[in-house]
This record gives structure tokens, C-alpha cells and sequence, in this order.
């Protein structure tokens, strides 16, 4: 029986011969042999796994790993990394096992392929929570090995520049995506050319229209400039040959995505981007890149504040260059970047440049150092996050390209993001000086925590031992590591306070429904947690209590059943004392604002806690009476209670003046005042009070003192 072979089969099989035989000749250049043939060992056996599996695009679907892993050896990626980007889909497309991978390439090679693999999207409830949780396990097991996130970048890279053949509903979400996410990695970790890649095929893919007559408008503006550009290239060298420094000019044009984000930031049209063009300098080593800027500034006037010194001061990816902007010919403003030719291999591969260089060079080993220190932040935000999409939300704050550089006291380089203010830089020097911060001083001058720092400033935070975060902080820190830490800290203390309440409740529901009260064993905690499913701990029971998921009386009676005993018929628990400055588990209510003497009753719940109303408050007679509880005041100790006050007054010079003396005569405070004429045109106002007073008694003071001020007709509390 002849057996007849699809000529397009033959086709594909023998291009992926020829490219991977490619592929194994450019590894082979800086491999040992017994890595190249790890390497055809891993390729046969993806190419295995993945038979018969065919892209979107129909072709077979081993061209897809074949590829990344080709992108790769431009890195000169190790034998294990290359062996981990051919096998990177494996464990999630087909039915090779963990346990396979590290029988035939070892635990190091298994662990790489895992990080890669996406998790199980049947757990989550919503497709947003499986994305989140993916990238989570992937950012976790890229901040163990960076061979992630260099693989799962040309993995990305590859999907991108083959992203055609797929729906464009999907096209458009993988491309935001990418936007958001991918390339603002790859440019945290110093893959500057891969950034820039990503992005314009992420435009391409957002916004199709508007890539293609952009591009169209470059293509054109090539030609129209390129005398220019000529020009400028001849007098660069020739300044460089007059000054005895031997360089290497490159003319670059700005990727599409950076030209169409600057026209719209700055509300420009293409014809008005005058500085598409670049020029790169690369010289021997750093004494002669401050030569080269000083030729090159007497060559064209350079443009005032346009100069950045990277070398001194390396970005936190570890990039390092001069960049100065020159007035050019023709008016034509020219952006010069100048380096060495270690610093372009780190400008181009970032943190891939360990494996590129081997060196030894100093700039390299700090690269790594930046790189290591921003994957330790994020593991410390991992701890602080509770969920994927939480974490991915402050990774996503994370990764804004825009730095601002400052100093501690001690004259220590710190590298914040845009907009930072003291108390990220508290939280970026430790987590318990941001937790104890209580004031800052930048440049040695007192400022308010919500200053913006500015490049140069130097920082010196004052700490106090008994403080803590403040939740208004939230409102203007920009570091995912702030953001995360105050979140964590304001969550627990919370849930501390939810706990305290649910275990004061739980007591006093016992104490009621048992005589003597029954006392809550470790026996009878550990029988209560075995009897409703035998998970986590009972402080779990008591901050349920605490925030209304659970009403005491519920666990209460559960607990005595428990021990065996038996409940009376009428049960009457007693009041629960309330002090009025709970944070966390109890809040009095913003309907009817109770104070102390007011007739007071609480309300259990769900995800709030105790919440205190009035008695006679309209929205209580609403509420099942199984969720009420009856309350009372603790004896309060100098706390002021916010109460709002209506008065009428006649409209007249003077009038407002004397009521608010008569209220801070009885030493109420006046927290807010709102007037608003009655329209009624008998010459009346009506003001509105926001005031602080001790209780019920003080008030009843305040307004008597208020009805007796004369241009007042009616004062009444709302």
C-alpha cells in the first residue's frame, strides 16, 4: 500500500527542518554540544507533544515554540532557557506532565515551563480573576527566575507579529494587553527594542486606521527629510574626527506608537513633530562620552533643560546614556543619545545582557542588581495583595516607565515613580518607616505627605512609634508598594477590630443564653470549627461575627449545643456598650448621627459590622428584628460627636457672625456651615450646621443657646 503525503505537509515539514536545524547551528555558536543536543531532545519532544495541533493561521503548531526559542539565541538565552521556551506550551496544551518534564530535563527546566503554564481557568469565577491569577503565578515565578519573563516576552513577541489570524475582538484584548502590561515589562527589565516592537504592534492592532496613516506620513516624511538628516550625520562625524574621538553614529527614526502618543499629549499634528529623528553615538569608553557631548554642543546650541546624565545616575533598569536635544539645522530640534558600546548592549537587551556579555563589566552587574531589587518589590507586594486582580492592579502602577530621582540624607540614590511623594519614598525605604511616618522634610524644609517630588530632591522622613497609616493616604500615593502596604495594614487592623467586637457579642449572647456563662474552651472552639467543615481558625468565626455575616445568638446557641447543655425558652441577651470611636467593625450611621444620650440600637450588617442608629431613625423600622441589637453608651471621655443643626434667621448684616459665637460660646465646634436662601422673600435664611458636641446633653446646651440670639426663629436638630 502506497501511503500519499499532502504536498503542503512536506512543504511545512521541511521548512521546519531547515529552521530548526538554523536554530541549533546559532545556539551551537556559543553552546557546548551537550546543550545543542539537550536542545533536539527538547524540540522532538514538543514536536511530539504538539502533533497535529495547528495556529489560527493553519500552521503547524510547533513553528510557534520554534520561534521564541530562534528569538532567543539573539540573547544567547542559556541551554535551559531555550529548552524551556520549546517546551513552554506543553504542559498547558497537550499531555505532557510536570512530572515527565522533570524525569527527562530536570526540576530547573519543569519549574521554567510551569511558570509559563496558565492555571486552570475552571477555579475562578469570572475570566478577569483567571487572567489576574495567571499573571500573578507568572510575575511570581519570574521574580525566581528571570528566564520567565524572557521567554514569556518572546512568547508574546512572536503572538504579536502573528496575531492576523485571529478574531479581532481577540486581537484587540491580546493587543491592550500587551499595551498595559507586556511592554511596560519589558521596558522595566531594560528590553528597550522588544519594548518598542511591542508597542507598535499593539497600535497597529488598537487603533488600525490610525497605524497606517501614520505610518504612511512617516514613510513620506523620510524622504522629505533625509537631506536633512544627511546633513547632520556629516557634521556629527566630522566634529567627532576634528576632536580626536573615535565614535560610531547611528540615525534612528522614533517607533509609530511614541510619535502618535506624543501628538496626542501635546495636541499636535504629525507636520508639527519636528523630532522624529534620533541619533545615537557610541564611543569607546565613559571619559569620552563627555567629550563627545561637549564637541557635539559646540557643534549646535543645545536646548536648555533638555539634558539628562544617565551615567551618573542609571535608570532603574540599569540604562545608562547621555541625552541632550540640539537646536539642528533649519530649526530642526535633534535628540542625541551617547553611550558606550556595553551600555547600548544593555540599552537594547537590558537584563538579557548577562547572557550576551560576559565581561564582568561593573554597569552589567549593577543592571542585575535593579533588576533583582524591582523583582523583590514585587514579591512583597505579592505578600501584601489578598487577591490576583488586587496585585495586578499595583503591578500595573508599578511599571510606569517615568522615574524621579532622589536623595535619603545620607546621600543614596532613589528611584520613585512620577508623581511620588514622601510617603512612597518612606514606604520605598522600608514598610514600618511608612507605616510610623508621620512628617517629611525635602531639602531640609518642612512640607505637607502629599508634596510631589521633584528629580534631586533629598528626603528625610520623621517617624513616631505610636502612629499608623492613614487611609486619606491612598488618595495620592502612586507606588504599588505604598498603594499595597496601607491597603494591607488598613485591612488588618480592621479585621482586628472586627474580631474584638465578634468576640465581646459572642460573650455577651453566652452569658445570656447560659447560667453561668459558658466558657469558650479550645476543645469547644476546635468541636464548633469540626462541626461546620473543619477549616481555619475561630478568630474566622468571630470577625464574622464582627462584621454581620454571622449573628452572635446563631453561634451562640451552636456552641451550647455543643457542650451538651439545654436552652431556656425566653432569652434576653444584654446590651452591647459602645464607645462611638470604633473604626473598623462599628460605625455610627450617617442617616440619623447618633450621639451619646440619644436612645440608640445597633444593626447587624453584612460586610460593615455593628452599624448604630437612633431609635426613632426612619430606616431602622425598615430592618428584620432578628438583625437588631440592643446598645448603650459607654461613659465617654472628652470625645466630640459630629450632630447637624438647623437654624432659620432673619437675612441681616451680622446675623451669621453672632450665631456661630453663641455655638463656640458653648463650646461646641462649627465643622462645616452651609447658608441657602429660602426664595420665600420674607428675609429669612436658612444655615446649616455641621457641629461637634459631647452628647445629647451638650446639644440640648447649644441650642438653647442659639434660640436666644435674637435674629434667630427656629433652631432644631436634623
Amino acid at each position: 500500500m502506497t501511503l500519499e503525503v499532502s504536498p503542503s505537509v512536506i512543504d511545512y515539514n521541511a521548512r521546519i527542518d531547515a529552521d530548526a536545524e538554523a536554530f541549533f547551528g546559532a545556539a551551537g555558536r556559543y553552546l557546548k554540544p551537550e546543550d545543542v543536543a539537550m536542545l533536539r531532545r527538547a524540540f522532538v519532544v514538543s514536536r511530539e507533544a504538539h502533533e497535529g495541533q495547528t495556529r489560527k493561521s493553519g500552521e503547524p503548531y510547533i513553528t510557534h515554540p520554534l520561534a521564541v526559542a530562534t528569538l532567543l539565541v539573539e540573547w544567547r538565552l542559556d541551554a535551559q532557557g531555550l529548552s524551556a521556551a520549546l517546551l513552554h506550551d506543553t504542559l498547558e496544551d497537550t499531555g505532557v506532565t510536570k512530572p515527565t518534564l522533570i524525569g527527562e530535563f530536570g526540576k530547573t527546566i519543569a519549574d521554567l515551563v510551569d511558570g509559563l503554564s496558565k492555571l486552570e481557568r475552571l477555579e475562578y469565577e469570572t475570566k478577569e480573576a483567571a487572567q489576574a491569577e495567571n499573571f500573578r503565578k507568572m510575575v511570581l515565578a519570574m521574580a525566581r527566575d528571570i528566564r520567565v519573563i524572557l521567554v514569556k516576552l518572546a512568547d508574546r513577541l512572536h503572538n504579536m507579529r502573528t496575531l492576523d489570524a485571529m478574531r479581532e475582538d481577540k486581537r484587540k484584548r491580546i493587543a491592550l494587553e500587551t499595551l498595559e502590561i507586556y511592554a511596560p515589562i519589558a521596558n522595566r527589565i531594560g528590553l528597550n527594542k522588544i519594548y518598542r516592537e511591542l508597542q507598535d504592534l499593539a497600535f497597529k492592532h488598537l487603533h488600525p486606521h490610525r497605524y497606517h496613516v501614520l505610518s504612511k506620513a512617516v514613510r513620506a516624511a523620510r524622504g522629505n527629510r533625509r537631506e536633512v538628516v544627511s546633513k547632520i550625520l556629516r557634521a556629527l562625524s566630522q566634529k567627532l574626527v576634528e576632536c580626536n574621538i573615535e565614535a560610531m553614529i547611528k540615525g534612528r527614526e522614533k517607533n509609530l506608537y511614541s510619535i502618535y502618543k506624543k501628538m496626542q499629549e501635546k495636541h499636535l499634528s504629525f507636520s508639527e513633530v519636528l523630532d522624529i529623528y534620533g541619533f545615537r553615538v557610541i564611543v569607546n569608553d565613559v571619559p569620552s562620552c563627555y567629550l563627545a557631548m561637549g564637541a557635539l554642543h559646540s557643534l549646535y546650541k543645545p536646548i536648555p533643560g533638555k539634558f539628562k546624565d544617565y551615567i551618573a545616575i542609571p535608570k532603574g533598569n540599569g540604562y545608562q546614556s547621555l541625552h541632550t536635544t540640539l537646536f539642528g539645522p533649519y530649526g530642526t530640534p535633534v535628540e542625541m543619545q551617547i553611550r558606550t558600546r556595553e551600555m547600548n548592549g544593555v540599552a537594547e537587551v537590558g537584563v538579557a545582557s548577562h547572557w550576551m556579555y560576559k565581561s564582568g563589566d561593573g554597569s552589567l552587574d549593577e543592571a542585575k542588581q535593579r533588576t533583582h531589587q524591582w523583582l523583590q518589590n514585587i514579591l512583597d507586594i505579592q505578600a501584601e495583595s489578598d487577591d490576583a486582580i488586587e496585585f495586578l492592579e499595583h503591578i500595573k502602577i508599578d511599571l510606569f516607565p517615568d522615574e524621579v530621582y532622589v536623595f535619603t540624607p545620607k546621600g543614596k540614590i532613589m528611584v520613585l515613580p512620577q508623581g511620588a511623594t514622601p510617603v512612597d519614598f518612606a514606604y520605598a525605604v522600608h514598610t514600618d518607616v511608612g507605616h510610623r511616618c508621620i512628617a517629611a522634610r525635602v531639602n531640609h524644609m518642612l512640607v505637607p505627605l502629599r508634596t510631589v517630588l521633584r528629580n534631586g530632591d533629598t528626603i528625610e522622613i520623621i517617624t513616631a512609634t505610636q502612629t499608623k497609616p492613614n487611609p486619606s493616604w491612598l488618595n495620592f500615593v502612586v507606588s504599588g508598594r505604598a498603594r499595597s502596604s496601607i491597603r494591607n495594614y488598613l485591612k488588618g487592623l480592621q479585621k482586628t477590630e472586627a474580631t474584638q467586637l465578634g468576640e465581646r457579642l459572642l460573650k455577651q449572647a453566652l452569658a445570656a443564653l447560659s447560667s453561668p456563662p459558658l466558657a469558650l474552651s479550645d476543645a469547644l472552639r476546635a468541636a464548633y470549627l469540626q462541626a461546620h467543615g473543619g477549616g481555619g481558625a475561630f478568630a474566622d468565626v468571630l470577625n464574622d461575627i464582627g462584621v454581620g455575616r454571622l449573628l452572635p445568638v446563631v453561634a451562640a446557641r451552636r456552641l451550647i449545643e455543643l457542650a451538651g447543655e439545654r436552652l431556656g425558652e425566653a432569652v434576653r441577651v444584654g446590651p452591647v456598650t459602645i464607645r462611638g470611636n470604633e473604626s473598623g467593625a462599628v460605625h455610627l450611621s450617617s442617616c440619623c448621627h447618633p450621639i451619646p444620650g440619644d436612645e440608640i440600637v445597633g444593626v447587624m450588617t453584612k460586610g460593615q459590622g455593628l452599624v448604630i442608629h437612633r431609635s426613632n431613625c426612619a430606616n431602622v423600622r425598615k430592618v428584620d428584628a432578628e438583625k437588631l441589637l440592643e446598645v448603650t453608651w459607654e461613659a465617654q471621655k472628652e470625645r466630640m460627636f459630629g450632630v447637624n443643626v438647623s437654624v432659620v434667621a432673619r437675612n441681616e448684616r451680622g446675623s451669621l457672625a453672632e450665631i456661630a459665637a453663641a455655638i463656640s460660646n458653648a463650646s461646641a465646634n462649627i465643622e462645616s456651615v452651609d447658608t441657602q436662601d429660602t426664595h420665600s422673600g420674607d428675609g429669612y435664611i436658612h444655615i446649616h450646621f455641621r457641629l461637634l458636641v459631647e452628647g445629647l446633653q451638650h446639644l440640648e446646651q447649644v441650642l438653647a443657646a442659639v434660640s436666644q440670639v435674637p435674629f434667630v426663629q427656629r433652631v432644631e436638630r436634623r
